[in-house]
Formats: C-alpha cells, sequence, structure tokens
C-alpha cells in the first residue's frame, strides 16, 4: 500500500483542498481561543496586581495626608512659642485657606480648557477626510 492511496498518512499534498482548508479552519479558531484564554489569564493576574497596587496608593494617601495634619500641628505649635496659640493656629489656616483658594482657581481655569469634553480637532480632521474622499469620488 503506497502512501497516495491513503488520504491521512500526514501527506497534504493528496489531500483534497476542501479538507486542507477546513483542517486550517479549525487550527486557526484553536489558535484564537487558546491566545484569548492566555490573554484572559494574564490580565486576570495584571488585574490583581493593579487592585493590589491601587490599594498601597490608597494607602500612602492616607499615610501622607495624616503625616500633613502633623507637620500643620507641628507649624502651629513651633509659632505658639512665640505668639498665643489660638493667634499661631489662625495664621496656619489662613495659610492653608489661601493655597485651598489658589488651587481651586487654577483647577477651575483647568477645567474651563478642557471644555467641551469631545475630540474637536478629531471631529474636524474627520469631516475634512470625509468631505475630500467624497469630492474624489464625485471626480
Amino acid at each position: 500500500m503506497t502512501s497516495a492511496s491513503s488520504p491521512h498518512t500526514g501527506d497534504t499534498a493528496q489531500e483534497p483542498v476542501g479538507e486542507l482548508v477546513q483542517k486550517a479552519s479549525q487550527q486557526l479558531s484553536q489558535l484564537v481561543r487558546d491566545e484569548m484564554r492566555l490573554a484572559q489569564a494574564e490580565m486576570t493576574q495584571k488585574g490583581k496586581r493593579f487592585g493590589k497596587g491601587g490599594g498601597l496608593f490608597g494607602g500612602a494617601g492616607l499615610v501622607g495626608v495624616l503625616t500633613l495634619q502633623a507637620l500643620v500641628a507641628t507649624v502651629i505649635a513651633a509659632l505658639s512659642l512665640v505668639m498665643d496659640v489660638w493667634a499661631a493656629a489662625l495664621i496656619v489656616t489662613g495659610v492653608l485657606a489661601a493655597v485651598t483658594a489658589l488651587m481651586a482657581a487654577l483647577g477651575r481655569q483647568q477645567i474651563g480648557k478642557a471644555s467641551p469634553p469631545k475630540p474637536e480637532q478629531t471631529m474636524d480632521s474627520v469631516k475634512t477626510d470625509v468631505a475630500e474622499i467624497k469630492e474624489r469620488a464625485q471626480q
């Protein structure tokens, strides 16, 4: 018995084109499914790391706020060595209020520059592209 008489001997030159296409399609489908499973597993692992990292950043932020509060108390205590405690606290509060007002004004200005929240330059570019395509299609 020769290898040419059996279509399942591994010699693809003797297999019909339809079978080859079907096998290729099945192999491609399996490859895509396997790659999707791999991507899902990888993203799950990365998601867990992002979650842990986000939690640690949140904790660092909280401790940072507590540190700033301790610093404010330290400044008040230091100023209270040369003036009444209430005056030292009032001065520190005024400085913090001024910094807060400045940051709020700058933030408002930045938000104003970002409005409206849509990609205007991209929309204009797309409109130009569509108009050019229509113009060339009519020629």
